[in-house]
């Protein structure tokens, strides 16, 4: 038994930034296969955003790590919490959502997941089934549990009390209520971002207040994004989103810097230990050459949400364009009437911009060519002519044609 907790244990201390406490989790293991019981393994997920990017993964990953090696996993969504909003790294008080809002936000949370976890093994359940039913005699007796100076050693209260800043009474209800969900669910691990920790330890906290066996917390890393700065966010743009078509995760990985390699294929991908340590060898001592070993992750990560075959026709396509210089096979094709088109909008017409504002955002940044000439005219309009290719960016073409 204790040659498989130790096996177990090497799988999931993968990509981990921390497990408090280590100890504890590998007793629960150890219990786990003594009795033939899986631990309860919990993610809460706030439905605050429809679409899920790579970043959002590395909580997952480690979550079907687990149900693999035969736990239960359970994943929260806060409909009842998301009426709040988490305040971790925000400076002011957070809009609350509609429960129209949040509704909609679960449902797509819910067809993204199943991309990653496994459905048949995968228990989905709401916080407001237990948080919505609470007297406000028990959510008092809730919060007599901890202080207010406990709160404050929150970072973000901490700042914005310093600066006086406001702070809303009802968000020192997120930890209690997050903390909350684990006393309902009887959690033995609770998973989350390195960000998450102080609500993480909150569930810890009320668990043995309330009489429970505290949870173990484990923190995963926060991955950085494609510009190897900040983290991984769609509103800074440098995101991979599990919903893109192959052509755009590869491109977008294969522009990934060469530094943030390993991370990822550590954090967001199922590539073996023994085979991640023989690329690391391989890219210290040179024997493999780091575009390779980028082609391979571009494909691990588009074969994971498109199938190894997409996975081999994007990595097709990257080469044709942009080792031979050659344009893709597929490419959306328009036809025009008019002899002149305003190019921001032909470039929405074309799926190449969502809007006319962002079209013009990224002419102005010379990331538009018409024909291979790069223009940087927002007010430019295009001379129609068949067979014309428009570019933006490196990786989205359209061609154009006449009537």
């Amino acid at each position: 038994m204790e040659q498989e907790v130790a096996r177990q244990l090497s799988l999931l201390r993968r990509g981990v930034a921390e497990i408090v406490p280590e100890g504890d989790l590998q007793a629960k293991l150890r219990k786990s296969l003594a009795t033939g019981e899986p631990l309860k393994v919990k993610l809460g997920l706030d439905p605050t955003a429809p679409d899920i990017h790579l970043g959002h993964t590395v909580v997952l990953q480690k979550l079907r790590q687990f149900q693999e090696l035969g736990h239960q996993v359970i994943i929260v969504i806060g409909d009842f919490t998301g009426r709040i909003g988490d305040p971790t790294g925000k400076s002011e008080t957070r809009r609350q959502l509609t429960e129209a809002e949040i509704m909609a936000n679960a449902r797509t949370y819910k067809e993204q997941i199943f991309k990653i976890l496994d459905p048949e093994k995968t228990r989905v359940t709401f916080n407001s089934h237990w948080l919505g039913k609470l007297t406000f005699a028990e959510v008092i007796e809730l919060a007599a549990r901890t202080t207010v100076a406990r709160m404050l050693e929150r970072d973000d209260f901490a700042r914005r009390f310093q600066e006086n800043r406001p702070i809303s009474i009802h968000e020192f209800f997120y930890p209690l209520m997050q903390g909350y969900d684990s006393i309902a669910l009887a959690a033995d691990v609770e998973l989350g971002g390195t960000d998450q920790k102080f609500n993480l330890l909150m569930g810890r906290h009320l668990q043995r207040e309330y009489g429970q066996e505290p949870q173990v917390a484990m923190m995963m890393p926060i991955l950085p994004g494609l510009d190897g700065v900040q983290k991984m966010s769609k509103s800074l743009g440098n995101y991979i989103g599990i919903k893109e078509s192959p052509r755009e995760m590869y491109g977008k990985t294969m522009s990934l810097p060469d530094e943030l390699m390993l991370t990822y294929y550590e954090l967001v991908t199922a590539v073996p230990l023994e085979e991640l340590a023989a690329i690391r060898q391989g890219l210290a001592g040179g024997s493999l050459h780091p575009r390779d070993a980028k082609m391979r992750l571009a494909r691990e990560i588009v074969a994971m949400y498109h199938g190894p075959e997409a996975a081999r026709e994007a990595e097709k396509e990257f080469r044709q364009v942009f080792q031979q210089h050659d344009l893709p096979d597929d490419m959306p094709e328009l036809t025009f009437k008019e002899d002149r088109v305003w190019l921001p909008r032909l470039m929405v017409q074309a799926g190449l911009a969502p809007s006319t504002s962002e079209a013009r955002r990224l002419i102005r940044q010379g990331a538009v060519k018409v024909d291979g000439e790069r223009v940087t005219d927002p007010d430019f309009e295009v001379e129609v002519r068949e067979g014309q290719i428009l570019q933006a960016g490196k990786r989205k073409f359209a061609r154009l044609h006449t009537f």
